[in-house]
């Protein structure tokens, strides 16, 4: 998959189906998320930074937004998008949330000018992609500060009269590499409090975010 994301890098936001499908997934999430002007956002799993311009707008030029992704040609691409439209406030990461250490990605994060732990997290199609989302979401988790917000869009099977495309949604998500019954948004049902739903393209897209709580021991 990494391979495959490198080769079709340049041509990305052109053959993902981003405007007749996508986007009203990645509106509603940064909604949902409501992250609010001088805020860090890490945006997880960033790619070509099809997030930004819709987190630029919450957080405004005293934000920063952390994009972080696996792949360099696809940070190559979200690199020159935040050169030409001048935000000087976008620091790109590339790192495996799977994989990767949370002490050590905090420590990059400082490293490239941001803030060990961040303000918010929005992961749009994502963490289906990778094949333990839940170690990435617990790394994403552990990124955020206290009561951060957190936000999760992605994909399953299409709802109600639209049931009929489930074959074609099905084989997009397999062409991407998703895995359509990952159904990562769970785990803001489940650790996260104040939780906004939403979901659109007849339930294809699901929508959720909420702040975080900490984690209770002893």
């Amino acid at each position: 998959m990494g391979d495959k994301y490198t080769r079709f890098a340049p041509f990305y936001d052109l053959l993902s189906g981003e405007y007749p499908l996508y986007h009203a997934g990645r509106v509603l999430g940064t909604a949902a998320l409501a992250p609010t002007q001088g805020q860090q956002v890490l945006d997880i799993g960033c790619g070509t930074g099809l997030n930004f311009a819709l987190l630029q707008d919450r957080i405004g030029a005293s934000g920063t937004i952390v994009g972080i992704d696996r792949s360099a040609q696809m940070l190559r691409q979200a690199r020159r998008r935040a050169e030409a439209r001048h935000w000087d406030n976008v620091i790109l990461v590339q790192a495996d949330m799977v994989l990767e250490d949370p002490a050590t990605l905090q420590r990059r994060i400082v490293e490239a000018g941001g803030t060990a732990l961040s303000d918010a997290a929005l992961a749009t199609y994502s963490l289906s992609l990778m094949g333990d989302w839940e170690r990435a979401w617990a790394t994403t988790t552990s990124l955020l500060g206290p009561g951060g917000l957190v936000g999760v869009v992605d994909m399953q099977d299409p709802l109600g009269w639209a049931r009929w495309l489930t074959p074609l949604a099905r084989l997009a998500c397999a062409l991407g590499g998703s895995d359509i019954h990952a159904a990562p948004w769970r785990a803001v049902e489940e650790q996260c409090t104040e939780v906004v739903r939403a979901s659109a393209r007849a339930g294809h897209l699901q929508i959720r975010a909420g702040k975080t709580v900490p984690s209770r021991t002893g």
